[in-house]
């Protein structure tokens, strides 16, 4: 792995001639990267459907950051807990026009919202997994949830990127989060059967030829993180052995109430948290040496291109906390 200085990382990827058509500072025409037009441009945030004001701070801070920018997010990306407490009225709940058609207005947020399932979506209302699934299939809804899990290729022609959309939601990590149902309550986890057929099916997609140069794969749970939950040992013991065989560049979650980015030796793959997206920040228990961890309300921006991957995470006001690139043959460089 090679770290460079921030310096000749900066040279390396941005240029501030940008800056000048926009009257921005070169400084922030350095750090929005203006100078890379193929690029491809995604939002993200986990664990953001409290229905507080930390999630309407959250979502109008991402919608001003991107209003603010000569950029239109191709997609934005759901990392689950996306409806925390009891959803009432199934698929015609005001809770979708609330907490999402309009918390991330079409006119900001034109593309796809693909989205995952969190713990809470399973828990905190009967069949809230399924709601959720149906609500994809309302007429000109942006919400995407074809399955479980699933993958996208993007763009649809000429992809750069393959996204392979992950439900961690296992009985042997949201038993150990909330208990067991009682009475005739179906249980908050995928079945048995379900479990094996994904493990199945990403065995099977990673196998395949690669035909983009970056694979990400994202879920709600974490594999690794410095948050109050911790690691996620069942998902580093079933998958993390097939990640570093296929060599996954990213994979991307929520769950710890937090923004993290980890790097641990010998890893293939980056792992980052955004979690932070209206529910109640944590503080982060493991003092585990990473690049960045902060619990904070804010999101992430995701930007790659066929050479170079940059993520940034970005606080509730709009303010750069973190950014890093990596390559696709796995170079880091954390500016």
């Amino acid at each position: 792995m090679t770290f460079f200085t921030r310096r000749r990382a900066l040279k390396t990827l941005f240029c501030s001639s940008a800056a000048l058509g926009l009257n921005l500072s070169p400084r922030q025409a350095l750090a929005d990267g203006l100078d890379m037009p193929e690029d491809r441009h995604f939002m993200m945030l986990g664990d953001f459907g409290s229905m507080e004001k930390p999630m309407e701070a959250v979502a109008s801070g991402m919608t001003r950051y991107v209003s603010k920018r000569p950029l239109r997010p191709e997609g934005l990306w759901l990392l689950g807990d996306n409806f925390y407490k009891e959803v009432k009225g199934g698929v015609k709940s005001p809770r979708w026009r609330s907490g999402f058609e309009d918390l991330f207005p079409e006119k900001v947020f034109p593309g796809p919202c693909w989205a995952m399932l969190g713990n809470h979506d399973y828990h905190d209302t009967t069949d809230g997994e399924q709601i959720q699934l149906d609500y994809a299939k309302q007429p000109e809804t942006r919400w995407k949830m074809p399955a479980k899990y699933y993958r996208v290729d993007w763009p649809a022609e000429k992809p750069i990127v393959t996204f392979l959309v992950l439900d961690t939601n296992w009985r042997s990590i949201n038993e150990r989060l909330h208990g067991s149902p009682v009475g005739n309550r179906k249980p908050w986890w995928l079945s048995a059967a379900e479990e094996a057929a994904q493990h199945q099916w990403l065995t099977a997609e990673l196998a395949k030829p690669r035909t983009t140069p970056w694979l990400i794969c994202l879920g709600h749970h974490p594999f690794y993180s410095n948050g109050s939950h911790g690691d996620t040992k069942t998902l580093i013991e079933t998958w993390g052995p097939l990640f570093q065989q296929h060599g996954v560049h990213l994979y991307c979650g929520g769950h710890d109430h937090d923004l993290q980015h980890l790097e641990l030796e010998g890893l293939k793959t980056s792992f980052v948290v955004s979690g932070a997206g209206g529910a109640r920040v944590r503080n982060l228990k493991n003092a585990r040496k990473v690049p960045f961890n902060q619990a904070v309300h804010g999101f992430s921006h995701l930007q790659v291109n066929a050479s170079r991957l940059l993520l940034r995470h970005i606080d509730a006001n709009g303010q750069q906390l973190h950014a890093f690139s990596k390559t696709p043959d796995g170079k880091i460089t954390v500016l």
